[in-house]
């Protein structure tokens, strides 16, 4: 059997003395979109710190791509193809847009298909072409995100990990940065997606799991879990919005 491109076994994350993820364990295939939902405070950003090397895990097992990662520092980590981009959209503000671009391919060596990547994603998303001279902190919080989703392509990620990129927009803006997630599913980059706005994650995901106090408690395939009357009850009943 095939190995998957990310899998995870028995993580554990502690801050201290609190344990924010108890026993997370999950995978994602080659080309997939997996879902990571769960309420606030349910460990699933700090599922993604411990993947991405931001912070180091007690216990447990992260493979990526047959190699066991646990522990590694972030940039040996992007090396390898897995780019997070992270929860309330961390761009640079004083610094210009194609700065924040730029820093995207820092790791990269092909120059020239680099600038031409830079250029391509200008196109794809107009407003950061327009905008490449001025600050990022002036953008609007939907454009910083798009910068910030422009940026981790630009690392040519293998593994895309998506942390709540709904969060705080309007509901035009959210449907904006869900269709890009399609479209990047679409181009074949896999992706783990942290939302809390479940009813849209799972719209968009092959499969998910369910984190509840540093747990997952459900998995399966997406469309059979917004199916599950437990998920409805507890996101989609009248769904998890931000």
């Amino acid at each position: 059997m095939t190995e998957p491109l990310l899998s995870v076994e028995r993580l554990a994350v502690a801050y201290g003395p609190v344990l924010a993820v108890r026993d997370v364990s999950l995978r994602v295939e080659t080309g997939q979109t997996v879902a990571l939902i769960g309420a606030n405070g349910a460990g699933k950003t700090s599922t993604l710190a411990a993947l991405s090397g931001l912070v180091r895990p007690v216990r447990g097992s992260v493979r990526f791509d047959g190699q066991e990662i646990a522990g590694w520092r972030p940039p040996r980590i992007v090396a390898l193809g897995l780019v997070q981009v992270p929860e309330g959209r961390a761009v640079l503000p004083q610094m210009s847009v194609l700065e924040n671009l730029q820093l995207g391919g820092y790791r990269r060596r092909d120059r020239e298909a680099l600038r031409r990547d830079l250029a391509a994603m200008q196109e794809r998303f107009p407003i950061l072409g327009q905008r490449r001279d001025l600050p990022a902190g002036s953008l609007s919080g939907g454009e910083q995100q798009l910068l910030a989703i422009a940026r981790g392509l630009l690392a040519r990620p293998r593994l895309l990990l998506l942390d709540e990129p709904s969060m705080g927009l309007a509901p035009h803006l959210v449907r904006q940065v869900f269709e890009v997630v399609r479209e990047i599913k679409a181009e074949g980059t896999s992706q783990l997606l942290v939302e809390q706005n479940a009813r849209k994650a799972l719209s968009v995901a092959d499969a998910a799991y369910v984190v509840e106090r540093g747990e997952v408690v459900l998995e399966g395939p997406a469309a059979a879990l917004a199916g599950d009357p437990r998920i409805v009850s507890a996101y989609l009943g009248g769904g998890l919005s931000a």
